[in-house]
C-alpha cells in the first residue's frame, strides 16, 4: 500500500532517501496551507550525520490561510513511513493533513493546532 508524506525539509534530499529507504522516492510539488516554517536545532547525532545538518525546518500550524509551506508530496510504503517515523526526532509529530492539491498526506510538524499569534 502507498501513502503520501508531505516533506518540506531533509526527506526531499535524494541522498537521504537512498540512505533511509534504499531508493529515491517519487513525488510531486504541493503546498501545505495554514502552516509556516521555523528552524529547529537537532541534537541527535544519527540524524545530523544522515542529513548533514544540525538545524532543520519545522512546520508550525498557524491556522492562517495566508500562511503556507512549499514542499513535495512523496509516495512511500507503510514500511517506509515507519522508517521515516524512526528518523524524525521527538520534536516532530505526524498528522494527516489536506494539501492545497486536495490530496491527504502525512506531515511531520511541531503541532497541529492553530498558534495563538
Amino acid at each position: 500500500m502507498t501513502v503520501r508524506l508531505f516533506s518540506y525539509g531533509t526527506l526531499q534530499q535524494p541522498g537521504l532517501q537512498k540512505t533511509l529507504f534504499q531508493r529515491e522516492l517519487t513525488g510531486h510539488p504541493d503546498r501545505l496551507p495554514g502552516y509556516r516554517l521555523t528552524m529547529l536545532a537537532i541534537t541527535d547525532p544519527g540524524v545530523i550525520a544522515a542529513s548533514g545538518s544540525a538545524e532543520h525546518p519545522i512546520a508550525r500550524c498557524t491556522g492562517n490561510t495566508d500562511d503556507h509551506i512549499e514542499g513535495t508530496a512523496l509516495e512511500l510504503t507503510d514500511e517506509e513511513l515507519a522508517i521515516a517515523d524512526a528518523y524524525e526526532v521527538d520534536d516532530y509529530t505526524r498528522a494527516l493533513v489536506r494539501l492545497a492539491s486536495g490530496d491527504s498526506a502525512w506531515v511531520y510538524a511541531a503541532d497541529h493546532a492553530p498558534a495563538d499569534s
